[in-house]
């Protein structure tokens, strides 16, 4: 059974959609290319990681690994994807463990150094040995980890509006693992869809934005969805307190940012002191820093554009993207 969502749509505003219950794996979600997965042993554990794995009509000989950011799963890559192979690039899509219909262990440490390894592991199953690599948000974070750790493995790196361009920790207090948990435990549509709407999109919703809450939403109302809130809380712990913004300078391979002008993303805002909580998450002074930091860097700007180019944006997003790829 497919996911069932039903939009009422009235005066160009979207109601509440009415959501189908979403399992802990998305097991009743349909992706848009067909789904594998690998086996991991992991601190103890048997693990399973899905993943897509999009082959072109007509190859170039090229890859690209594309890598989800921490709200979302690898699904929201399929018009990217679809360009992508259209250009003859074979296309690899993850979901991380702890993400999408991949394993939700709530009892191991979650570090970036890990998912790169989990990463590569696909790679290494598909005896992939040079890709290119495009991390989106929290997948920015884990792109510039997997550059670092498997610089002779990646060929380019891009990075659409990623986060860790600040240290947010120097400044916002630190939240347990349990502070996370109790938040990710009354997650719901309406928080969610708030949540984006403020910081994603700067208050302008579309109806088609609905389908990337709609299957996380369905899983708040799983009996089993702490399991779920468990793992997005120990996931939110890794990526306050293991920043990349530091180690841009070792970033070696050529590298596209491209970075929405309007977002406005900060881990932590909320709790951080008023005066300096306008400070975070500002894109336009972040964007230009981080390529300042890494050399052989290129900087695509997007105005009036928020924390998903390729949603919100893709032919400004995709024009730019396959020009990088082509030089």
């Amino acid at each position: 059974m497919t996911l069932l969502l039903i939009g009422i749509y009235a005066s160009g505003f979207a109601q509440q959609p009415k959501l189908e219950v979403t399992g802990i794996r998305m097991e009743n979600v349909k992706y848009p290319f067909p789904v594998k997965e690998i086996n991991l042993k992991i601190q103890g554990q048997d693990l399973k990681m899905a993943y897509m794995d999009l082959q072109p009509q007509q190859p170039n000989g090229k890859n690209i690994l594309l890598l989800h950011g921490k709200n979302f799963s690898a699904m929201y890559w399929e018009q990217t994807a679809n360009d992508l192979a259209k250009a003859g690039y074979r296309v690899v899509m993850p979901d991380q463990i702890g993400f999408g219909k991949s394993s939700k262990p709530g009892n191991i440490q979650y570090t970036f150094q890990l998912l790169a390894q989990n990463t590569k592991a696909i790679l290494d199953e598909l005896k992939i040995t040079k890709t290119n690599v495009l991390g989106h948000s929290m997948g920015g974070m884990l792109a510039t980890r997997f550059t670092l750790m498997y610089p002779e493995t990646v060929e380019k790196l891009i990075l659409e509006n990623p986060i860790g361009l600040e240290d947010w920790k120097t400044v916002v207090p630190y939240q347990s693992v349990d502070d996370w948990y109790k938040t990710e435990l009354a997650q719901d549509y309406d928080k969610m869809k708030a949540y984006q709407l403020q910081f994603y999109y700067g208050g302008q919703w579309k109806p088609e934005y609905d389908k990337w809450i709609a299957a996380p939403a369905g899983q708040t109302l799983n009996k089993d969805y702490p399991i779920v809130a468990k793992s997005s809380a120990l996931t939110y712990d890794m990526i306050f307190t293991q920043p990349v913004v530091y180690e841009f300078e070792n970033i070696k391979v050529p590298t596209l940012l491209i970075v929405g002008q309007r977002d406005r993303t900060a881990l932590g805002k909320g709790k951080a002191p008023k005066e300096i909580q306008e400070t975070f998450g500002n894109y336009p002074l972040l964007g230009k820093a981080t390529a300042k930091k890494i050399r052989n860097s290129e900087l695509v700007e997007l105005d009036n554009v928020g924390h998903l180019p390729h949603i919100e944006a893709y032919d400004r997003f995709i024009i730019p993207l396959l020009a990088f790829l082509n030089k």
